[in-house]
This record gives structure tokens, C-alpha cells and sequence, in this order.
């Protein structure tokens, strides 16, 4: 008799571990790394183009412009957030334009060169950056006058302005921007008589930039 209950109580038990063992494993949850959020800081490299017009000397001056750019940026946090850099650089400039002097004469007014450096402050939005920026703007500005003479100086003035960068990569930004620069008041001797000439200039460039990793 007990040797039939202990059998029962072995087979009762077995059944429902078999049973068990049959039951499909359920996959252990998959914990999926974290995606880094994108960051503006560290240093970058460009090329960019754009139209000036100016307003130099009583003419209206205008023309193209080509150079490149580099800069350091630093931003606050990661993903959203205040960026800080700056920035410098330097192009070739076909800009010119002529005025009417009276009697047979003419003033020719034109530039060959311009660059700035600049502070930037913005703010990123994840792989989007609006930005202002101000500092120091320099380039040639040459006047002459026919029948007359020539001269040439370096102007050194401020420049202000703003645009947006996309990051259409982790190392490749685009970019817009708008600069007003006032290049100050410069004298020229020409031939037989001196002047005082003045220019400010606005400028709609682009530019598309390599960005490194920081090495901070």
C-alpha cells in the first residue's frame, strides 16, 4: 500500500517538471546602449561664399567674396544648450564700384581682401545652432582717381551679425549668415589733393565646415 502511494506521489510530481521543461525559455530583455546626444563643442574648419555691397566713399560698391574660416566652440551641456567660441577668417574679394567727380573725373573704389575675428554666443538645439556674432573686421580699401592718383590702406573697423548651422553629420555643419561691418574712415592721397573716405558693408555668405572631436 505505501509502496503505491509513494509511486503515485513520484509520478505526480514528474509530470508537471517534465511539463516544465518543455515550456519555451523566454528571451532575457535586451538593454539597448544610450545614444549620445550630439555636441557643437570643439575646433572646426571651412570654406564659404557670399555677395557684399557696400557704401564706401559716396559710391555704391559691390561684389563677391571666397575664403575660409576656422573656430573653437564649447557648449554647455549636451543635446540643448548655450554654446560660446570663437572665430577668424579671411577672403578674397572682388568688390568694386565708381562715382561721377564732375568735369571728365572719376573715383574708383574697390576691395581685394577682408576677414574678421569674432566672439560667437548662441544657442544649440540638438544638431541646430543660432548664434550671434561681433568683433574686430579688417581689409584693403583702395581709391582711385582718374585723371589722378592711387592709394591704399588696411581698414580695420567691427563687424556684427548673426546666422544658423546644421550639423548634417558629427563632423560636417552647414551654415548661413548675415554680417553688417563698418571699416571706419580712412585717408587717401590722391595725386594732388587728399580725401576722407568711409565704408560699411552688408554680406549674406555660406559655408560648410569639417568639425573635430575636442581635445579637452
Amino acid at each position: 500500500m505505501l509502496l503505491g502511494v509513494a509511486s503515485v506521489a513520484a509520478i505526480a510530481v514528474a509530470v508537471p517538471a517534465a511539463q516544465a521543461a518543455d515550456l519555451p525559455m523566454e528571451p532575457a530583455p535586451v538593454v539597448s546602449a544610450p545614444v549620445p546626444s550630439f555636441s557643437w563643442t570643439g575646433p572646426y574648419i571651412g570654406v564659404q561664399g557670399g555677395y557684399n555691397w557696400q557704401r564706401a566713399s559716396n559710391a555704391k560698391v559691390d561684389g563677391w567674396s571666397v575664403g575660409g574660416y576656422a573656430g573653437y566652440n564649447y557648449q554647455f551641456g549636451e543635446g540643448s544648450g548655450a554654446v560660446i567660441g570663437i572665430e577668424t577668417d579671411i577672403n578674397y574679394a572682388n568688390i568694386d564700384g565708381r562715382r561721377g567727380n564732375g568735369a571728365g573725373a572719376r573715383t574708383k573704389v574697390s576691395q581685394d581682401w577682408n576677414g574678421a575675428t569674432r566672439a560667437r554666443l548662441g544657442y544649440a538645439f540638438d544638431r541646430f545652432l543660432a548664434y550671434g556674432a561681433a568683433g574686430v573686421a579688417y581689409g584693403d580699401r583702395e581709391l582711385k582717381r582718374t585723371p589722378g592718383g592711387r592709394d591704399s590702406k588696411t581698414a580695420v573697423g567691427w563687424t556684427v551679425g548673426g546666422g544658423l548651422e546644421y550639423a548634417v553629420t558629427d563632423n560636417v555643419a552647414l551654415r548661413g549668415e548675415y554680417r553688417y561691418t563698418d571699416y571706419g574712415k580712412d585717408k587717401f592721397n590722391l595725386g594732388n589733393f587728399s580725401t576722407k573716405g568711409s565704408a560699411t558693408e552688408h554680406r549674406v555668405m555660406g559655408g560648410v565646415a569639417v568639425k573635430f572631436d575636442s581635445p579637452f
